[in-house]
């Protein structure tokens, strides 16, 4: 596993136009339909990083509690599934049911949304505005596997407090989220 940080990119950037395949429904998801009309948080994430599976648990809680404020939550999954099989649609779907997602898991086979994004570890975590605007890209919090800090998303909860009510995210200062790289095809 490469400890790999999100990329840092300019702030402001529109979501990526895409349509996708949930692993549970098999239903196409475009982008009109996976975010809400306030704030969306885009997860890449996977099944089988150490990193996605430390904070997984506390995440989906988080996402239930925050989608119930209005705030839109969608997963996209974009590893290589010749290399790394647990993260294809199957055991997607197994995982999005045993843990009862609320959101839509979506499976990037090509990898053309996770490039779109500049999504580059898993999970990597960037939040959009109602007009469909990257306002911050980075962690759901401190905690990292092995370092004893707490799962709790706190970093991800200020921003989201501060969009629901209605005032800026600070641009400066955002913390970048850390996993595993995305396990591009060769």
């Amino acid at each position: 596993m490469a400890r790999t940080p999100t990329t840092f990119i300019p702030l402001g950037f529109a979501a990526p136009d895409f349509e996708l395949p949930d692993a549970v429904s098999g239903e196409l998801i475009n982008a009109d339909r996976a975010f809400s009309s306030g704030p969306t948080v885009v997860v890449f994430m996977c099944n089988h990083c150490p990193f996605v599976v430390h904070i997984l648990e506390q995440f989906v809680s988080f996402a239930r509690a925050y989608g119930e404020r209005g705030v839109g939550f969608v997963a996209i999954s974009s590893n290589d599934v010749k290399s790394h099989p647990s993260d294809g649609i199957p055991h997607m779907k197994a995982l999005a049911e045993a843990m009862n997602f609320s959101f839509p898991y979506l499976f990037d086979e090509t990898q053309d949304v996770a490039r779109a994004f500049d999504a580059a570890c898993t999970p990597d975590f960037s939040v959009f505005d109602a007009d469909r605007r990257c306002v911050y890209r980075g962690q759901f919090d401190g905690s990292r596997p092995g370092n004893d800090v707490p799962v709790t998303g706190e970093t991800l909860a200020e921003v989201l407090d501060l969009m629901l009510a209605g005032q800026p995210v600070p641009s400066e200062g955002q913390p970048p989220s850390m996993g595993c790289n995305i396990k591009w095809k060769s």
